[in-house]
């Protein structure tokens, strides 16, 4: 895992473990819909309609009637605001005004939201609406990843919180239902869950024993506006879990090489894979997984990685693939994190929390100051499978992959890139819609720079397709 959990270890993998080539380190206005919901895109009771011209006042009321409607209001020459009998649908009265000669158009009142953003309900550890920013920094703070703008540019879109894509979560299980010891979280929605696959204890119940894989899930897809608990960023998308780690955060890389290709044969669009290898692991030590990674690419599915927490100018394995996204972990100031691994190869960063690294000239960088916070998530606040809140103590670059899984997914799910966008145009707007950060030219300290929701999932730009 790629994770930094204060409350466990601080290095994972470090010299104390085994250093066998297949250890895997696995902790390396209108409201937002609730998950797998609709948001009300117009008014659920009124239609707005024009009559030709030549049409008498008596035959339009006529019209009105017939289709359900009464009151009319006039809101411009030969217009009328309808208001529906209560049990008419919007549906039933459009297709039975657009039916008549007498009129000329006949639509729904559609409604607008706010430029600024959707804020969910969700009340995190406060007691009002909306007290989720009080922990989410990552998602809502100044160097977050712009999550409410993102929420209203997929809903614009119609595909609210990245509603139906599959992303893949391959960790430690995750808290996706409750059945004989274990519990779904809850803040996750029973619906948003499909297939999965245990490949440590070889069944289909891919629950988790950890902690990790619940909070990696919950980055990406958290039940949201849902009055609890915290947010996900792409909250509508369906989890894959697939348990390819076991209770201490360690795998084989043949193991996570069977869990790659069954999330591409069981539909997965995105694969996040917040782990790491030892830095002693090269690219001819696990030929096994870079196939199924490349045989993800071929699919078409894309693939996310952690960098690695070993604050090296090298890259870990998986990420350090050709075929996948690496991303590097960054703080509440915009700073790199003094842990994550950076260098050739890095894709962009997204937030892991923890303290800034020590980098001369970075204007966002102060190693001296007091550690930024971590990251918050709804998962384990124990060893119990049954005990969840949302603990302190979670800082990593595990915590940042989900960021930018999540991200994929919403880019998807909006249609921006087309229906079916590959992992090369994925990659090609995630760094053209990155924040940059540093103080230029720091491509090998935070890649493209800092991943940017709002500006990946909004109309137009890089790889955009005509609408």
């Amino acid at each position: 895992m790629s994770l930094r959990n204060r409350r466990t270890l601080r290095r994972p993998c470090a010299p104390r473990w085994p250093l066998a080539a297949a250890c895997v380190a696995a902790l390396a206005a209108t409201p937002v819909a609730a998950a797998g919901a609709t948001p009300a895109v117009y008014a659920p009771r009124q239609i707005i309609v024009k009559y030709v011209t030549a049409t008498a006042p008596r035959a339009r009321a006529a019209t009105a009637h017939a289709a359900g409607a009464r009151d009319p209001v006039v809101t411009a020459p030969h217009t009328r605001l309808l208001r529906l009998a209560p049990g008419v649908s919007v549906g039933a009265a459009l297709r039975r005004l657009r039916g008549q000669r007498d009129v000329a158009w006949a639509v729904p009142d559609y409604r607008a939201h706010a430029a600024g953003g959707l804020i969910p309900n969700d009340r995190g550890e406060g007691s009002a609406a909306g007290d989720w920013q009080q922990l989410q920094w990552n998602f809502s703070g100044p160097f977050g990843v712009n999550a409410p703008q993102a929420w209203s540019n997929v809903a614009a879109d119609g595909a609210p919180g990245g509603r139906g894509v599959v992303v893949a979560v391959l960790d430690t299980g995750v808290a996706y239902a409750t059945h004989g010891r274990f519990r779904r979280s809850p803040d996750f929605s029973r619906y948003g869950f499909v297939g999965g696959y245990d490949f440590i204890a070889h069944n289909r119940f891919p629950d988790d024993r950890n902690g990790h894989g619940t909070f990696v899930a919950g980055t990406i897809a958290e039940a949201t506006n849902n009055h609890y608990g915290l947010t996900g960023l792409a909250f509508a998308a369906h989890i894959m879990p697939v348990r390819v780690l076991n209770s201490l955060g360690e795998g084989e890389a043949s193991t996570i090489a069977e869990g790659v290709r069954y999330a591409v044969k069981h539909g997965a669009r995105v694969i996040n894979l917040s782990l790491e290898f030892s830095k002693i692991v090269t690219a001819a030590d696990i030929p096994e997984l870079l196939e199924a990674l490349r045989f993800a690419r071929r699919h078409g599915v894309l693939v996310v990685a952690a960098a690695g927490n070993e604050a090296q100018a090298a890259i870990a394995y998986p990420a350090r693939a050709r075929d996948v996204v690496a991303v590097g972990a960054s703080t509440e100031h915009g700073c790199l994190a003094e842990y994550s691994n950076d260098g050739s190869g890095l894709t962009l960063v997204a937030p892991g929390g923890g303290a800034d690294a020590n980098l001369a000239g970075d204007p966002n960088c102060n190693a001296e100051s007091p550690a930024g916070r971590d990251v918050f998530q709804v998962t384990f606040t124990g060893s119990s499978p049954r005990r969840f809140g949302m603990p302190s103590g979670y800082e990593g670059t595990s915590m940042a992959a989900p960021h930018v899984a999540a991200t994929a997914a919403l880019i998807i799910a909006s249609g921006v890139l087309g229906r079916r966008p590959t992992p090369a145009q994925l990659i090609a707007r995630l760094r053209a819609t990155a924040r940059k950060l540093g103080g230029g030219g720091d491509e090998s300290l935070y890649g493209a720079g800092l991943v940017d929701a709002a500006a990946a999932t909004a109309p137009g730009g890089p790889g955009a397709v005509p609408r």
